[in-house]
């Protein structure tokens, strides 16, 4: 990963250079990152980017080409580029563990230390959770509406490159099982899947001739894609070239619930009844949810996917919420807030964050509080350590995140995962 320095607002520097002149760079201090509110109609949220926030942390070094560019802008003065020379957070980030559910004010992540090396992390940590827990949130929806149905991820081409890789780790880790993009298996061990585009069907002279190409290279347990001219003769070409074991087939057009009951007899009555259909084409939780009694075996999601199916970003916060009087280690720690009109307030002080549980064990409340843990709850807490003195403690496989995340999500009422809007579907609680 190369340096995430610059992966930073302007303004983050600026305030150092001030912090660092009048002495109070050095206060200890507390951010926390939160949502005031879940997207419209949205009943949970789903924390993902963790992982490649711990990594975008232990790479934020000031090197000699990024402090040269910010000597030749005159971003800040000399002082403060010899103090960013030798930038390397030092303090402690405690957050709710990847994949876990999150609701209104929940304290996704707290990032603690001096200020003048807790500010500069807000831009960075604020795009990677709030990209990657957008793209979880929808592939969470999808999973659901699934039902067990495997999902394939496959919107790299419609979003930045980059950002493709984090979207198919978010993916991932909201419940789809597999992805086209090879930098995603290769960056995050995702499993990869893919056979062809109906740019090799249409290579060839016949459809058959690309179906036999097809199977003699990749075996009859391929998918052939079967709607590039006539769905019914091209099933019956792909069981005739593959035989009755043939993989699968993919349906990428037309009205879906029909054509896929009209391939599963067609296949059926071919013999191929072992072969399954998978449908792709602009499909997000509600199409899959109308799927869900066609004879469907796997999706194929793209463009609804990787931007968050409506809902692009999380809209959370970096705020302060507590700093010392003095630069003294041992001063107390006093809770800040902003108050202002529109919404934009925050709740001051160091918080926990526990799960509150109903008899059946089924979530109930979501509280969050800043003085002394309620031994009730002392077993709930959801915020673990991730980064201890400038030291990750927490890194995990990624199939950790993905099973975390499932376990979360069944632990809500069963109303977390109707489509329909509604409220988060459990209250905030503030002790």
């Amino acid at each position: 990963v190369p340096s995430t320095a610059l992966f930073t607002d302007h303004y983050e520097l600026t305030m150092l250079q001030a912090a660092l002149a009048n002495g109070t760079a050095d206060r200890r201090s507390v951010f926390e990152v939160f949502t005031r509110r879940l997207p419209e109609g949205r009943r949970y949220g789903v924390v993902a980017g963790t992982g490649r926030v711990l990594d975008a942390v232990e790479n934020f070094r000031f090197d000699g080409a990024v402090l040269e560019f910010l000597r030749e802008r005159a971003v800040v003065d000399m002082r403060t580029l010899d103090w960013l020379a030798s930038y390397r957070f030092s303090g402690d980030i405690w957050g709710y563990p990847e994949g876990e559910v999150y609701f209104p004010g929940s304290p996704v992540l707290r990032v603690e230390g001096s200020f003048a090396e807790c500010v500069l992390l807000e831009t960075v940590i604020l795009s990677i959770l709030n990209h990657d827990s957008a793209i979880a949130a929808a592939a969470s929806r999808m999973a659901s509406a699934a039902g067990g149905r495997p999902l394939i991820e496959m919107g790299a081409r419609r979003t930045h490159e980059l950002a493709a890789v984090a979207a198919s780790r978010a993916a991932y880790v909201g419940g789809f099982t597999s992805t086209s993009d090879l930098a995603a298996g290769f960056r995050y061990g995702i499993p990869t899947v893919g056979t062809s585009a109906h740019a090799f069907t249409l290579l060839h002279d016949t459809e058959r001739d690309a179906f036999t190409a097809q199977v003699a290279s990749l075996g009859s347990g391929t998918t052939l894609l079967v709607d590039t001219y006539d769905v019914a003769e091209a099933v019956r070409t792909a069981v005739e070239v593959a035989g009755t074991g043939l993989g699968a087939v993919r349906i990428d057009s037309g009205d879906l619930l029909l054509v896929a009951h009209r391939v599963r007899q067609q296949l059926d009555e071919l013999g191929a009844t072992e072969t399954r259909i998978v449908v792709t084409s602009d499909l997000d939780e509600y199409a899959i949810a109308s799927l869900a009694a066609a004879p469907v075996d796997a999706y194929g999601v793209g463009t609804q996917l990787v931007t968050g199916s409506g809902h692009p970003t999380c809209s959370m916060v970096y705020k302060l919420v507590a700093r010392a009087e003095s630069a003294d280690p041992k001063a107390p720690l006093a809770p800040v807030a902003k108050k202002s009109s529109g919404g934009k307030t925050s709740m001051g002080g160091r918080k926990w964050a526990a799960r509150r549980l109903d008899a059946e064990g089924v979530a109930e409340a979501e509280v969050v509080g800043t003085g002394p843990v309620p031994t009730a709850l002392a077993d709930r807490q959801l915020l673990v350590q991730l980064v201890k003195a400038g030291e990750v403690v927490a890194r995990e496989p990624l199939d950790t995140a993905r099973t975390r995340h499932e376990r979360s999500r069944a632990g809500l009422p069963l109303s977390a995962t109707q489509l329909s809007r509604g409220e988060p579907v459990i209250p905030t609680e503030y002790a």
